[in-house]
């Protein structure tokens, strides 16, 4: 009786071995079946000016059209090898240059000039034109430049940028202006900048930007907004800046900015015949129109 009682207690534990060998065979299926979510399902893999991180784009903003391999270095400077834009060269300059000879710098295969027309003070907020802006202006346009303009902005309010926008649009009066007119807000590391801290306000920081710009387009002028990386990505929702053009400040051989720009600053130092002292030079991609196709011809005509 003990023999039997023993082997159907024995066959009771096999039993029980192969439930839960089954069981786990039958578990493990169900986990190659159902793989762990990606965390970063969605999110691209950029660089913001401090490291590489995972970010959610945004919805309706471009992605840079810019491929790696279509960029070359020719004589120093990037060079865009593609075909879905032609490109032009420009500086920007403001007071820093000093006196600038524009035909050396027109000569040296300079297309356009981004200049400086004013800028608002970080510490009492005061609005002053650029001391060489009409000079510049004046000798940029009769060297055969391209002009654009921007104001260095530290508004702190909609109604300080308004005012700001105002202000460029009474001294553009009577230039030809054919390049953007830019909201130029960038973060004082001081501890006096009236402005410390606004640039982690993104509502306040891009409806600034878009006061600014609407103005501007307003008066019959193409309005930019000027950023680099981290400001790009955390100091401004692009999303609602989608009217206006981009500038991106990017040092290097390449803009590696997840979302597309029509202006690239891709040195602060580079050199300039007839400017003294380093210079921001800067890339413009201007789309390449695709032809239409030529229409039909009515039927019964030919």
């Amino acid at each position: 009786m003990r023999t039997k009682h023993k082997n159907k207690t024995l066959l009771l534990i096999a039993i029980f071995l192969l439930a839960v060998a089954i069981l786990a065979i039958v578990i493990g299926l169900l986990k190659e079946e159902q793989p762990e979510p990606d965390p970063h399902e969605g999110q691209v893999y950029i660089n913001d000016g401090f490291g590489m991180v995972w970010m959610t784009p945004l919805e309706g903003v471009e992605v840079n059209p810019i491929q790696r391999s279509e960029m070359r270095v020719v004589n120093g400077r990037p060079d865009y090898t593609g075909s879905a834009f032609e490109t032009m060269y420009g500086v920007d300059v403001s007071e820093h240059q000093w006196d600038i000879d524009w035909s050396q710098v027109a000569d040296s295969g300079v297309d356009f000039a981004m200049i400086r027309l004013g800028y608002r003070g970080y510490t009492e907020g005061g609005l002053f034109e650029d001391p060489y802006y009409k000079s510049n202006m004046d000798n940029a346009l009769a060297n055969g430049l391209e002009v654009g303009v921007y104001m260095f902005s530290q508004a702190i309010s909609v109604e300080e940028a308004v005012e700001e926008a105002e202000f460029v649009i009474e001294r553009l009066e009577g230039y030809d202006v054919t390049m953007p007119v830019v909201f130029d807000w960038e973060r004082m590391e001081d501890a006096v900048a009236r402005t410390e801290g606004m640039h982690e306000n993104t509502q306040l920081l891009t409806d600034c930007a878009v006061a600014f710009c609407q103005k501007i387009e307003e008066a019959g002028y193409d309005a930019c907004v000027y950023f680099n990386r981290h400001l790009g990505y955390y100091g401004f929702d692009l999303s609602k800046l989608t009217d206006y053009k981009f500038w991106i400040a990017l040092p290097g051989t390449f803009p590696d900015f997840y979302y597309a720009s029509e202006l690239w600053q891709y040195s602060f130092e580079s050199e300039v015949p007839g400017i003294e002292g380093p210079t921001d030079m800067n890339m413009l991609f201007v789309p390449v129109a695709t032809p239409s196709p030529s229409p039909s011809p009515a039927e019964g005509t030919e």
